[in-house]
């Protein structure tokens, strides 16, 4: 699969999210995927899946070093007195003794960002992870956290689809070398029956998702998260490196972003978002 290079990480275009899988879904599907030729798995703490991912890793026989594996550290670990022994109980739930990227999952305002990222800088120099970056963070964080980062951050994990204009975060990620991460692509389950994407599929002999995934993917240096409890599905969104968007029709699924499209946005969380380009 190909790689975005983004600050020295390597990171597979195409990820599999784990984002709301139990764990007997986890070990059922994952597996598969790994099989089918998914290289890129994301999951988090919160998620509360790491030992099923670790698990299914190890039953599908793939070495660990031919895998990309993400997790994040939820924000209630953000404290010095939490941070690394959290990321080491995720390890040993993972069964590895690293990671390759590492993310703080969301702001915090409880804890200086500062501390934040000196302690996601530890860990990595420690050899926990290899690659480390932020997941939800505006431009303006993005910045700071650049800022204070001795080692180079390597992506920003946003949602991200056709209905929610991210060019800010972009341009700021073109800016510091870094790849953003798109979750959520198929927008909360919008994308199967748009009509403007479901007609520029057809053009191609392909799904609407697997043309958001190939919208995605063709954007430089960002990277998709797919998510799929169904087998049958895993080769479909494996299948998006065969054809290639013109750039109207690149530009016609931009055309769908709209102001009222973000869906994840949790109070006590969330950032003053960037406001659309």
């Amino acid at each position: 699969m190909k790689t975005v290079n983004a600050n020295g990480a390597h990171i597979p275009e195409l990820g599999f999210g784990t984002f709301r899988m139990p764990e007997p879904e986890v070990l059922a599907i994952l597996p598969k995927a790994l099989a089918e030729g998914f290289t890129h798995v994301d999951t988090a703490q919160i998620y509360d899946n790491e030992a099923a991912v670790g698990a299914a890793i190890e039953k599908s026989g793939i070495a660990r070093d031919s895998l990309f594996l993400t997790t994040k550290v939820w924000v209630d670990n953000y404290g010095r007195d939490r941070f690394a022994a959290s990321v080491e109980e995720s390890l040993k739930k993972l069964g590895t003794d690293h990671v390759d990227l590492l993310l703080l999952h969301w702001p915090n305002e409880a804890v200086p960002l500062e501390a934040q990222i000196g302690e996601l800088n530890a860990v990595r120099e420690r050899g926990l992870a290899r690659n480390i970056g932020v997941s939800n963070f505006n431009s303006a964080l993005m910045a700071e956290a650049v800022r204070l980062s001795t080692a180079p951050l390597a992506t920003n994990q946003v949602e991200y689809h056709p209905y929610l204009d991210q060019m800010k975060v972009l341009e700021a990620a073109e800016t510091y070398g870094m790849a953003l991460t798109a979750y959520y692509a198929m927008a909360d389950g919008k994308v199967p029956n748009d009509p403007v994407l479901k007609e520029i599929g057809a053009a191609h002999g392909k799904s609407a998702a697997q043309v958001v995934l190939r919208w995605l993917i063709q954007q430089p240096d960002v990277v998709a998260l797919t998510k799929t409890a169904t087998e049958s599905r895993i080769a479909e969104n494996l299948a998006v490196f065969d054809f290639v968007l013109s750039p109207d029709e690149m530009m016609r699924i931009h055309r769908l972003a709209r102001p009222d499209g973000r869906i994840v946005s949790p109070d006590g969380l969330a950032p003053a978002w960037d406001r659309a380009a």
